[in-house]
């Protein structure tokens, strides 16, 4: 056993540390934010996101299960990226995992998100993040239903939500954050996020 394990981490090293971005491939994704087609500083971002919405498509973070707004959200309409609005995903798309994390199982257009190594945590996973500007979303995996087998596992607080009917979102994602918030546990009062 011990002998398979190591050579599955040697085959994801090797695999890694062939790609042109070498080690960096190790750490996650391999591109820069100054390499993504848009592009914000992050000041304005500081400014623009809730603080759990920055931690967590600036600085690669994760929401606790089951408590983001768009966890059980059912309307119809398209799903976006928080940062630029980029359209990532739609509705029809979206199924309930049972993980406690929005879920979708396949993409608007092929280009909508980019998937890279991520070998954070030790352990090898495929996360997702926006192929406009780079906002991390969340880690895609393989145990989605048919026809495409794909979970696009994502964080609410990555995500933006424009209704079919083209009117004002019925949940807006910082009034979905603040409400996470609550009963996560955190201070709803507070412009701070505990994580």
């Amino acid at each position: 056993m011990a002998v398979l394990l190591r050579r599955g981490l040697g085959v994801a090293l090797h695999r890694a540390l062939g790609r042109p971005a070498g080690l960096a491939a190790l750490l996650g994704a391999c591109r820069t934010k100054k390499t993504w087609p848009v592009s914000f500083p992050l000041e304005e971002l500081k400014k623009r996101l809730t603080p759990l919405q920055y931690h967590v498509t600036q600085e690669r973070g994760t929401e606790s299960a089951f408590t983001g707004g768009f966890t059980h959200h059912k309307d119809e309409g398209t799903y976006t990226c928080v940062v630029c609005g980029a359209v990532l995903f739609s509705s029809n798309s979206k199924f309930d995992s049972g993980s406690g994390w929005p879920s979708f199982s396949d993409l608007v257009k092929a280009e909508s998100v980019t998937v890279s190594d991520d070998f954070s945590y030790g352990i090898h996973r495929e996360e997702t993040t926006c192929g406009q500007c780079g906002a991390h979303l969340g880690h895609l995996f393989d145990d989605g239903p048919r026809p495409t087998g794909k979970r696009y596992c994502i964080n609410s607080a990555s995500l933006a939500f424009q209704p079919k009917d083209g009117g004002t979102s019925s949940v807006s994602s910082s009034v979905a954050e603040g409400r996470a918030e609550g009963r996560a546990g955190g201070n709803t009062g507070s412009s701070k996020t505990e994580l």
